[in-house]
């Protein structure tokens, strides 16, 4: 048994910037998921997952709770975020049973990188002492689901591929090559990536249909199905390629959308959501290109990234637009007080 305990914030020691933005961007995204995760609980039926379910957001609560506690410590402002405003439980189910499931797995699977990369850039004890604890419990919500997933056969798994007969060395420089003929197959490391990528694109397909559905403002409508269409391409691309090395395409889509009208979220908290997802989005597009070694991916993953930055940069300009956006803290402006 661990002797371990959580540590005590260090005397005279405030917040650095990376525990600033680490802490106020946990924030801001737990709140978003505990209106999520309510709303979904809410409407939930399968017995099976309904604990999993409030377990998460007992998860999510604990952290905003965490979070408002150091925050306050230190005097700082505590984030608006998002709240029971941003939610209409009395809307009907949006979603399928099986989506919280698919909602709680991708959470969770985000959460373990996003947690990793912040808990890396903090040095307070105390504050990386809550990431650990993060990583830890996205960890466990993330193994949960899988196994539900797996057990209800709505889980595919990535694809299978031969063991190597012995370690070899790349003996060629063409081993980087594939715009043209002579391609090399895919390595185990450039195939996760596809098949991740097509699986979170799986997943913004059928949130981005389920709000589509809802919006009436048909502005943000459009806009919706504009981000809907670049995720399709990205499934059509990353499909094609395994099937050209002779391998099945990957994740079949159930519907798990319901044929609701009614919007149980914000407009803010919708297009929100969708700033959250392109930010993650080109990190992990960015991440995949970074480990490709075959020429072709690194340019198909190059026009991704440009095709979803021009789309951050819109929904950026839409949420500053319609006031939506809350805005990190900010260091001070010593060339205005100089001036003043």
């Amino acid at each position: 048994m661990s002797s371990y305990k959580p540590q005590e914030k260090q005397a005279n020691i405030e917040f650095s910037c990376t525990e600033i933005g680490g802490l106020w961007g946990v924030y801001m995204q737990e709140s978003m998921a505990v209106c999520f995760l309510t709303y979904l609980i809410h409407h939930l039926q399968d017995a099976e997952i309904i604990p999993l379910a409030k377990e998460v957001l007992s998860v999510s609560q604990d952290r905003i709770s965490k979070i408002k506690k150091m925050f306050l410590a230190e005097n700082f402002p505590i984030p608006a975020g998002f709240s029971e405003g941003d939610v209409n439980l009395a809307a009907p189910p949006l979603f399928h049973d099986t989506f919280t499931l698919s909602f709680i797995y991708m959470m969770n699977r985000l959460g373990m990188i996003n947690f990793s990369f912040v808990a890396s850039n903090n040095v307070r004890l105390d504050v990386l002492d809550f990431f650990n604890e993060c990583i830890h419990s996205s960890t466990e919500m993330f193994g949960k689901a899988v196994r539900m997933m797996l057990e209800k056969g709505v889980y595919d798994r990535p694809p299978k591929m031969n063991y190597p007969q012995k370690i070899e060395y790349v003996q060629k420089l063409s081993f980087m090559d594939g715009l043209f003929s002579g391609k090399r197959p895919l390595n185990a490391i450039e195939l996760s990536e596809i098949f991740f990528n097509i699986e979170r694109n799986y997943f913004s397909v059928i949130i981005m249909l389920g709000f589509a559905q809802v919006l009436q403002d048909k502005k943000l409508k459009d806009f919706v199905m504009r981000g809907k269409k670049i995720s399709e391409r990205q499934i059509e691309l990353f499909n094609n390629l395994l099937m050209e090395e002779d391998l099945l395409g990957t994740v079949t889509v159930s519907m798990e959308v319901t044929d609701s009208t009614v919007s149980p979220f914000s407009e803010k908290m919708i297009i929100s959501l969708i700033h959250i997802l392109n930010s993650v989005d080109i990190l992990l597009i960015s991440h995949a290109l970074a480990l490709s070694m075959r020429a072709d991916l690194a340019a198909h993953y190059t026009k991704i990234i440009g095709e979803v930055m021009s789309y951050a940069k819109d929904t950026f300009d839409l949420v500053v637009e319609r006031k939506w956006l809350e805005q990190p803290p900010l260091t001070t402006n010593r060339k205005q007080l100089i001036q003043s």
